[in-house]
């Protein structure tokens, strides 16, 4: 690929305004002969989407570089879920995690979906197989099942709704069962239980035993200490954290939620407990604002990289491409739509 001087600066132009707000890990900057280095590559993946008919669906937690170097959406699970539904093209790339390109692939079973790095698991969605879900169902007939969207394809065909961490209030308490069985997440499982009993919603949540890498490192005394030396701070918590956590925050809700409220409010610091991915986003889209301290690295969604999103693009190996059963896929697909239908087809979270 040729690039004229005036594509590479143009593009380096483009990067360096783009990422210039974003705090790095140790080690690494965002001055303007980083952004120049990383030009030649995000202008090749760009040319290669166009020759590919492909689009490059974003997670907000992979890195600023991938989500604003060659992303075509950005965004949390539901609403990339929806632009994978809606998408027209040959080719989706998802950067983010597995479990997310096996969604893409129920939604869109004629596109080649791939994922930069197989190895980009998640632990929640790997909590929990199939087979162990149907152990559950069996100890649970009268239960409604229901998946939180990190899940795999596995456990998604065995479940009779999937629900986000935007819409599972509403959507669990529209069910007609009292019961419910929720996978895989015990931590949100646990305030789901509390916020539906805060709404008077009379039910009985069973769930499994999942927990979030990144999220259940958050304990209430980090909110404590943070708040003793920051006046005036606003927290913002995932509702895959502990309910203590959840308790003291000002702010609990999804990916997309949380982007919403930071950007709503007017506070001298915000302490995000969540994927320091989001941070990123938000120090880009809401310069303004000023984070303190307090996230953490998902090393999955850290396994991402422009080099391993170009090469899935140019020439996918065998272990790149998502492939599902194609049984497998319709009953996946029955839950999500079942979401679509309960929440209005709309991203609420």
């Amino acid at each position: 690929m040729t690039v004229t001087d005036h594509e590479l600066e143009a593009e380096t132009e483009r990067l360096f305004r783009a990422l210039l707000h974003v705090d790095c890990e140790p080690g690494r900057t965002w001055n303007y002969d980083a952004c120049r280095r990383l030009a030649p590559l995000t202008l090749e993946i760009n040319r290669l989407k166009k020759e590919k008919d492909a689009v490059i669906l974003t997670h907000s937690y992979v890195e600023p570089e991938i989500i604003y170097g060659v992303g075509d959406f950005k965004g949390d699970s539901y609403f990339l879920s929806l632009k994978a539904r809606e998408a027209k093209a040959k080719m989706i790339v998802f950067a983010g995690v597995v479990f997310m390109g096996e969604t893409a692939k129920i939604l869109s079973p004629g596109a080649t979906v791939v994922v930069p790095d197989r190895g980009s698991g998640c632990s929640l969605a790997d909590s929990l197989t199939g087979d162990q879900l149907r152990q559950l169902k069996a100890a649970y007939p009268d239960a409604a099942v229901v998946c939180y969207i990190n899940s795999t394809a596995d456990v998604k065909a065995e479940s009779d709704v999937c629900v986000t961490s935007g819409n599972v209030y509403d959507i669990v308490a529209a069910l007609p069962q009292r019961r419910i069985l929720f996978v895989p997440d015990r931590l949100m499982g646990e305030n789901i239980r509390a916020e539906l009993k805060r709404r008077g919603v009379d039910k009985e949540i069973i769930t499994s035993d999942g927990t979030c890498i990144v999220h259940e490192e958050f304990t209430p005394a980090d909110i404590v200490e943070a708040r003793a030396r920051f006046p005036g701070l606003k927290v913002v918590a995932h509702p895959e954290c502990e309910p203590g956590v959840a308790a003291l925050a000002d702010f609990v809700g999804s990916t997309g939620a949380m982007m919403k409220y930071v950007k709503n409010t007017a506070a001298p610091y915000f302490l995000m407990l969540t994927e320091c991915g989001l941070v990123g986003r938000l120090q880009v889209e809401t310069p303004e604002k000023h984070f303190i301290g307090g996230c953490r690295l998902c090393p999955y969604m850290k396994l991402n990289t422009l080099e391993k999103v170009r090469d899935a693009l140019a020439a996918p190996r065998p272990e790149q491409i998502v492939t599902l059963d194609e049984d497998l896929r319709r009953r996946a697909l029955r839950s999500i739509e079942r979401m679509f239908e309960m929440a209005g087809g709309t991203p609420i979270g």
